[in-house]
């Protein structure tokens, strides 16, 4: 009789999670040469004079008189910017506006408080990551300063900005929270990304030590008894670097989640429409609101400025999606989003090659597309940019 034959489980895993680390940073030393290091595309006219709020014919009058940035013109006398000359075109045009007119660089004054917005779900696969990463970028285009911080030990938004953390030895928020003396300052742990306006906390596997020695540290320290105080205390070190800070949390309430909703002042839970989806985000709040009440007769200060949900991979011709959208209306109105995430093969495609739509070049991508997956995309975040300046007190 013929049997399968056992083997050695540990090296078996060890030895294909190797070989797919080793081709996924030759993937990685093949699309961003020389050193591997993710660049950054220039952006066409329209585009620039879209996320400065202008129009293209004013962008070229600023060129044409011969002030702001040298654009790069082609052939064909198309004008393209990079993500450096859009921020010093917001300053030009910032300083050459009536007292009255609006602002074009939006960072915050000193009386408006950092907005720290955790993304969060109990369930893997919807969609947190992809939110995280598109807001954290489309905040950066709009002229605010941003931080956004991998808190997931599977790295996914560090390895969408192009970081490998078996490979690339980066540190993650674990330094900066753990209990013993090799804490570190959360300056040393940030890095910057391909977008000017953009930092990151990357993640790795040591993130997991987290969960460990929290409920260890809960028995031996005040400061474990107080965990969840730790990331506003590192954060507050960097205050004043930051406008806005958006947390990828993992796909699971334990202590590094309760961390995060603790030190945030808005909490954006992304859903996918369908049944099960929606059981399972019902046990993740009532066990979120269960444990918030523990923590707060400690001193915990878990009080938001909005919660959102974010509908995700939403598909309108999908008639089950459509209806179970139409059920969490019912309950949940004034807290969804206006705009859904559309399902679209422009984001999964782009992810392919660990890209977001604002990286990609749409030259690449059937153009119908491509058009309606970021129209789709920015239209969900600058509806959250502006939820972000109503908690400023900007209307």
């Amino acid at each position: 009789m013929l049997s399968l034959p056992s083997f050695e489980f540990d090296d078996k895993i060890l030895m294909q999670g190797a070989e797919i680390s080793r081709k996924l940073d030759q993937l990685r030393q093949e699309k961003f040469p020389p050193d591997a290091k993710k660049t950054l595309r220039r952006f066409p006219m329209a585009e620039v004079a879209h996320y400065l709020g202008v129009s293209p014919n004013n962008l070229k009058r600023i060129h044409l008189e011969g002030k702001g940035p040298d654009p790069l013109i082609t052939i064909g006398g198309r004008r393209f910017y990079t993500a450096d000359q859009m921020i010093e075109l917001r300053h030009f045009l910032d300083k050459d506006r009536r007292p009255d007119a609006k602002k074009y660089v939006p960072q915050r004054k000193a009386n408006e408080k950092l907005q720290v917005v955790a993304v969060v779900n109990f369930k893997g696969g919807s969609g947190k990551t992809t939110t995280t990463a598109h807001l954290g970028q489309h905040l950066a285009l709009t002229g605010h300063r941003v931080l956004i911080v991998d808190l997931d030990p599977q790295a996914s938004l560090s390895a969408l900005h192009g970081f490998q953390p078996e490979l690339d030895r980066n540190p993650s928020l674990y330094d900066a929270l753990r209990y013993d003396d090799h804490r570190k300052p959360i300056q040393d742990v940030i890095l910057k990304t391909n977008f000017p306006l953009l930092d990151i906390v990357p993640a790795n596997l040591d993130l997991q030590e987290y969960e460990y020695d929290t409920p260890l540290a809960m028995q031996t320290s005040q400061e474990g008894k107080r965990f969840f105080t730790r990331l506003g205390k590192a954060l507050a070190d960097v205050d004043d670097r930051y406008d806005v800070v958006v947390i990828d949390c993992p796909p699971q309430l334990g202590y590094l989640t309760l961390t995060a909703l603790t030190a945030a002042n808005s909490v954006l839970i992304t859903v996918h429409p369908q049944m099960l989806d929606l059981m399972s985000m019902s046990q993740f709040l009532l066990m979120l609101g269960n444990i918030t009440k523990t923590i707060k007769k400690v001193g915990a200060n878990v009080r938001m400025d909005w919660l959102r949900y974010l509908i995700t991979r939403y598909e309108p011709t999908d008639i089950p999606q459509a209806q179970m959208l139409g059920f969490m209306h019912s309950m949940l109105a004034e807290e969804i989003l206006k705009s859904p995430m559309l399902k679209s093969t422009a984001i999964s495609d782009a992810g392919l090659t660990k890209q977001t739509l604002y990286e990609v070049e749409r030259a690449n991508f059937n153009r119908d597309t491509f058009d309606r997956a970021i129209q789709c995309m920015d239209a969900v975040n600058f509806e959250i940019q502006g939820l972000i300046h109503l908690a400023w007190g900007r209307f």
